[in-house]
């Protein structure tokens, strides 16, 4: 199933209501978060509303909260390889 991948790049501050309650319809709030939709008219009517708001890709899978937070964590570019002994 394929999924609407939206992430709000700017902020609704300022904007008419009905536009403010199109971004709270799909669950954004807060800059920078993204939300998974099921792909359907009814969705793309709403990002359409908000186009110039909106970063959206269509994805396979939604991913969870915790998926996307160890995504984004970068490699610490090293490894342990044995835990050293107390004295």
């Amino acid at each position: 199933m394929a999924y609407f991948r939206i992430t709000l790049m700017r902020s609704g501050l300022g904007l008419p209501q009905k536009t403010r309650g199109v971004l709270a319809a799909l669950g954004l709030r807060k800059r920078m978060a993204t939300v998974y939709h099921p792909v359907s008219q009814s969705v793309a009517g709403q990002i359409l509303r908000v186009k110039e708001l909106v970063d959206v890709q269509e994805v396979d899978t939604a991913l969870t909260t915790a998926e996307q937070r160890e995504l984004r964590r970068p490699d610490p570019g090293y490894f342990v390889e044995k835990r050293a002994k107390r004295a």
